[in-house]
């Protein structure tokens, strides 16, 4: 009897452990988040302001983890969405890419719609000064129809390696000796820019995947060549993944040292936050939630739970590119299908920016109210549209959405200098909204795995219970039986 006891006794602990243990990188993370947000807050009220090489050092270790997994990106983007592409023929690679982009352009539309009502309802900017809330920003002049335009040029790149590096922008340049010219007399240059044209190498490599999946047998060898480079990538991930509780406590502690006084921010660009805040939520944890029960007739709710160590990562980071190959990585654990997931994700770390189109959509309406400009429906309308163009066009990384900040101000005739009045809190807001697009994007996945199961049962499953190590072997046995 003691013999039963003792071994029932045993049970609870012994799944404790095994519990722990499965979710052992999760529960780091998420302290390091939690620790690094009272390191950074202790660290700030405990002596005089600190210096930027202070900072610098502080935050030298997140830095070096955002750099590994950034170093990622490019061959983890490249050799996915190719082999994902190549390994299905074109009508089933045509199926996966319209549902994506039917759910992406559907969550962007209601974050934007969202974004609005919130922003028209609660009217965070009425009673305010502007001229008391500006801050410092760089800002580039630019006309809606040049970004728009350049948004198309960079889907295709002239020089496939300069793509991985740089991308094309128009730059306007004002006439010598001359005042009050507006900004289409400027004269019309370009150049490109340090940072990678993700949606030219988004474009390139389906073009290339269903090339090869045309091509059947001539083009396994090239397939097998891109299968390999995925997972290659996929395990340096699991490497790398073992250092982002430190990375991202060392990013949050060093990014509140930086910030101004968070009580002074709050005062001026309080009911601004909340109501960004309260959106991002909303979409997130409701809109996206609803979309996925209809679609699936399942919860979002346990998925989202076993998403924790993402949306660390995402929040971390604030880059929906960085955290990519960590959700490749948890939705492999989680049994969606390979395929899907390689590329559903990076096409939309690309395009699908709900968080960012909520963001713009409310900042600028906000930014309306402080001036006391009334805005027709047209002009909302306008904003809308913009703001969904706008999330397009902001690649994967930090604070790329004040870039396009412009853009949307712009429609509505609001000054470029404006995005400054946002600039003291758009880097939380930043983090928590890449945070929402990651979500949204695995939840997508999910989505685009559960209404593709019919067309994809006629390949072998096998795959899905594998160690993502384990697939190219998996693979290449099927094409053998083949």
């Amino acid at each position: 009897m003691s013999n039963s006891y003792a071994t029932t006794g045993s049970r609870p602990t012994s799944r404790w452990k095994r519990f722990i243990k499965s979710n052992l990188l999760t529960f780091l993370t998420v302290i390091g988040v939690f620790g690094g947000t009272t390191l950074g807050l202790m660290l700030k009220n405990s002596s005089e302001p600190w210096t930027q090489r202070e900072v610098m050092y502080i935050q030298y270790p997140g830095d070096l983890f955002l750099r590994m997994l950034k170093c990622l990106i490019v061959p983890l983007l490249v050799s996915s969405i190719t082999s994902a592409i190549g390994s299905l023929d074109l009508s089933m690679s045509k199926k996966i890419a319209f549902r994506a982009i039917v759910y992406y352009f559907t969550t962007t539309i209601c974050a934007v719609v969202l974004g609005i009502i919130l922003v028209s309802t609660i009217r965070p900017g009425a009673g305010h000064n502007v001229g008391s809330m500006k801050g410092k920003a760089a800002t580039r002049q630019v006309l809606t129809a040049d970004t728009l335009l350049d948004l198309i040029r960079n889907l295709f790149p002239p020089n496939i390696i300069q793509a991985t590096m740089f991308q094309f922008r128009t730059i306007l340049v004002p006439p010598e000796n001359a005042t009050d010219v507006p900004l289409q007399n400027y004269k019309i240059t370009s150049e490109f820019t340090e940072g990678t044209n993700v949606l030219g190498l988004v474009m390139f490599s389906v073009v290339l995947g269903a090339c090869i999946g045309k091509m059947r047998e001539a083009g396994k060898p090239l397939q097998g060549l891109f299968e390999t480079l995925s997972e290659a990538m996929m395990i340096i991930t699991s490497w790398v993944i073992w250092i982002s509780p430190i990375g991202v406590f060392f990013l949050v502690a060093a990014k509140l040292l930086e910030m101004a006084s968070f009580v002074e921010v709050l005062g001026q660009l309080g009911w601004y936050f909340m109501t960004v805040m309260l959106g991002l939520m909303l979409h997130g944890f409701g809109t996206i939630a609803v979309i996925f029960f209809l679609t699936t007739r399942k919860l979002a709710y346990p998925y989202i739970a076993q998403m924790s160590q993402v949306l660390a990562t995402a929040f971390g980071t604030g880059s929906s590119s960085a955290t990519m190959p960590i959700t490749i990585r948890c939705l492999d654990n989680m049994g969606i299908d390979p395929r899907v997931t390689r590329f559903v994700i990076p096409v939309g770390a690309t395009i699908n920016m709900d968080g960012t189109a909520l963001y713009e959509a409310v900042a600028a309406l906000f930014i309306a109210q402080l001036r006391h400009i009334p805005l027709s429906f047209g002009h909302i309308v306008a904003v809308s549209v913009t703001a969904t163009a706008a999330s397009i066009g902001a690649a994967g990384i930090p604070q790329a959405g004040l870039i396009t900040m412009v853009m949307v101000l712009d429609t509505v005739g609001l000054p470029a200098e404006d995005v400054t009045i946002i600039i003291a809190v758009d880097w939380l807001l930043d983090r928590f909204r890449t945070t929402i697009n990651v979500m949204c994007d695995a939840l997508g996945t999910i989505l685009v795995d559960s209404l593709s199961k019919k067309d994809l049962a006629s390949t072998p499953n096998e795959i899905h219970d594998a160690e993502p190590h384990e697939l190219v072997e998996l693979r290449q046995d099927n094409n053998e039986k083949e």
